[in-house]
């Protein structure tokens, strides 16, 4: 079982690319043969978390992807660490704006992917869609969503041997304005990288040896 995340929209957006694309990963997967459920989590701290919790108990999954936006970047990012910080720019869809919280109390600071981030780097390359290994996913819901599903898949007995991880998608093209400079993606690009991870993923258990990281 193959359990993917989106978000609904939020800021004022009509759509969220993160929800869409993952809806193109489930299609094209479930065309493939896989057994892949997807889901819609609410951009609400505290709420996004515990949707999630809910539904890796029900479905035990093998692997858990989970998407969000990150407007004004112009490939997909595949996160590497998460943080436990929430602090909020801005309130969320519920109206919460945590300011320098944890996500989990007495949480490890930062949990690491278990996704083969570099393989699935190189194979995203390989298919000519733009991408990245990001450092940093934030600290909005996107990061506290990412860093609760690493916390719960660490769990003795929660999810044994589930591995999990987080993607940060940009903006769908079909949702900017026209003559909007903002960096976009077409949504069947983003949902077949989607698609690349979870492939690699299933066939990749140890990483490949290469330099992604940055500067500064």
């Amino acid at each position: 079982m193959i359990l993917l995340t989106g978000f609904e929209p939020f800021g004022g957006d009509s759509s969220n690319p993160s929800w869409t694309a993952v809806l193109v990963a489930q299609e094209i997967l479930r065309a493939e043969g896989h057994e892949v459920e997807a889901l819609e989590l609410p951009c609400v701290f505290g709420e996004s978390a515990a949707v999630l919790r809910e539904a890796i108990g029900r479905l035990r999954p093998e692997l858990v992807i989970c998407a969000g936006l990150a407007g004004g970047r112009d490939r997909l990012s595949l996160e590497r660490v998460a943080i436990n910080c929430d602090d909020a720019r801005s309130p969320d869809n519920a109206g919460n704006q945590p300011i320098d919280e944890p996500v989990i109390p007495a949480g490890p600071a930062a949990y690491f992917s278990t996704l083969p981030v570099k393989s699935a780097l190189r194979a995203l390359q390989i298919a000519g869609i733009r991408a990245e290994v990001s450092q940093t996913a934030g600290t909005y819901v996107c990061n506290h969503v990412f860093y609760a599903l690493m916390h719960e898949l660490s769990r003795a007995g929660t999810a044994a041997h589930a591995r999990g991880g987080f993607i940060h998608v940009p903006y769908d093209e079909t949702q900017l304005r026209r003559g909007s400079a903002a960096p976009s993606m077409a949504a069947r690009d983003m949902g077949e990288g989607i698609a690349v991870v979870v492939r690699t993923a299933l066939e990749t258990r140890v990483d490949a040896k290469l330099s992604a990281g940055t500067v500064h």
